[in-house]
């Protein structure tokens, strides 16, 4: 039975964007001295968290149970990245850049997993957008809140914000009628793009400040 080239290269994404994630929750694992079963443990709810409250909200059957393909594609990738860190850690752990790389990757991939998963389901462009900022997210807000951080989603970094924008490439190039691998492929460079400026240049969106009465 031959698979779609489309489907081949939306699994091959999604499986670059959980080694990725998984990378990134792995590493900070090690920065906490978690032993070998809790950082891949973080690893997994990193890679898998997106994507698992995307199906929730979608109504539809979370990915990784209802498909022994995809259970196993992600338990494996999470142990791939779990043995990249441990060969490589000296690279990986003591470096802040490799997180803020590797967790880049992983949400510009989720995004466009998302936007895919939610537009096959028939959903408005602008829901499929929100679907892929929830996959390409929310999986590094479980990360940090397993290791005690203070999630990235919510400082002042530019990070929803590059997964939003990446969204709206996506729609971008489809109006344009440029096919679905090109609207991935600017969806992917846009929010890595951005992340990784905005990383360089110290961008952010402005902080809330509490009201001071006494003034």
């Amino acid at each position: 039975m031959n698979v779609p080239a489309e489907e081949t290269f939306l699994y091959i994404v999604e499986m670059i964007g959980a080694v990725a994630a998984a990378i990134s929750g792995i590493r900070l694992a090690a920065l906490k001295r978690f032993d070998w079963f809790g950082a891949y443990i973080v690893g997994l709810v990193t890679a898998l968290g997106g994507g698992t409250l995307r199906d929730m909200m979608l109504g539809n059957p979370v990915f990784w149970v209802s498909s022994m393909k995809m259970f196993l594609s992600y338990f494996i990738g999470t142990a791939l990245s779990m043995a990249i860190v441990i060969v490589f850690s000296a690279a990986l752990v003591r470096r802040e850049k490799a997180l803020l790389v590797f967790d880049a990757i992983g949400l510009a991939m989720f995004t466009v997993i998302g936007i895919e998963k939610a537009t096959v389901d028939g959903r408005p462009m602008g829901i499929a957008i929100a679907m892929g900022l929830v996959t390409g997210a929310f999986g590094g807000v479980l990360r940090d809140i397993l290791i005690n951080e203070e999630p990235l989603i919510f400082r002042k970094d530019i990070y929803a914000m590059a997964s939003l924008l990446g969204g709206v490439a996506y729609w971008g190039v489809g109006v344009m009628g440029w096919g679905p691998e090109l609207s991935a492929l600017a969806c992917m460079l846009t929010c890595i793009g951005i992340r990784m400026l905005a990383l360089k240049y110290g961008w952010h969106l402005p902080i809330l400040r509490p009201v001071d009465n006494n003034k």
